[in-house]
């Protein structure tokens, strides 16, 4: 998988003219590295910045094998991948599910960096995928963008991205949780409650742990301005 993203996204050229047949595929593909992809989106683990170059092979780590790529490359070929609404859905719920698997994991009496890195670290990778959303339908007419975000929605919600029967049961009741919130948006506001995702799941599992209303709104605030920051990397 490494070979085949520095195949693609290591050209000069800044957008990456991708096959329309090969984004499904590729994107089926990265989200069987759910790990891997949740590191690359959010880009703040140091091991997955030096274990990047072309040349450096996957490394194992608690009997799993991981990947890394520049973030150049990954980012370009995503963008490509993106563009169709059913690869981009897929990506999305691979990055979904890992987000819940990150927060359940979370020990009950953690405090400080502990406690906020997961959420934020998660919207920072949802916010990503916010700004590949924008720029997969910049420059289409409003039609044509409304049926991108349409064909996006269609297939988180009708099961083609659906959560995966042997994920934690915490962390697939979060996902559960946040889809349902998804579907009971009106159809008018989903694509927005979908911008919004990092700090739905977060203070769905802040409720959940019970946690006081300062601490709670204190996280919130910083989990919107991750997802924000990361966002505007992105955006077109």
């Amino acid at each position: 998988m490494k070979d085949v993203l520095f195949a693609l996204g290591s050209g000069q050229s800044k957008k990456l003219d991708l096959d329309p047949a090969l984004r499904v595929p590729l994107a089926t593909a990265l989200a069987d590295y759910a790990p891997d992809l949740h590191e690359m989106l959010a880009g703040l683990d140091s091991e997955y910045v030096l274990k990047a170059g072309q040349d450096t092979p996957p490394w194992e780590a608690g009997g799993i094998y991981h990947m890394s790529v520049h973030n150049t490359v990954f980012r370009k070929t995503l963008r490509a991948v993106a563009e169709d609404p059913q690869a981009y859905a897929l990506l999305r719920m691979a990055e979904t599910r890992t987000a819940a698997e990150r927060l359940a994991a979370v020990p009950a009496d953690a405090t400080g960096t502990e406690l906020s890195l997961p959420p934020t670290k998660n919207a920072r990778a949802l916010g990503i995928l916010n700004g590949m959303a924008d720029a997969a339908t910049h420059g289409k007419d409003k039609d044509q963008a409304r049926a991108w975000r349409a064909a996006v929605l269609n297939n988180l919600l009708d099961g083609q991205a659906s959560p995966k029967s042997d994920q934690d049961p915490h962390a697939a009741h979060l996902t559960t949780a946040w889809l349902q919130n998804l579907k009971n948006a009106s159809e008018e506001e989903r694509f927005d409650r979908l911008r919004t995702q990092g700090v739905d799941m977060a203070r769905t599992w802040s409720q959940e742990r019970k946690m006081d209303e300062q601490t709670q709104q204190g996280l919130l605030a910083k989990v919107e301005g991750s997802a924000l920051s990361a966002y505007r990397e992105i955006k077109p």
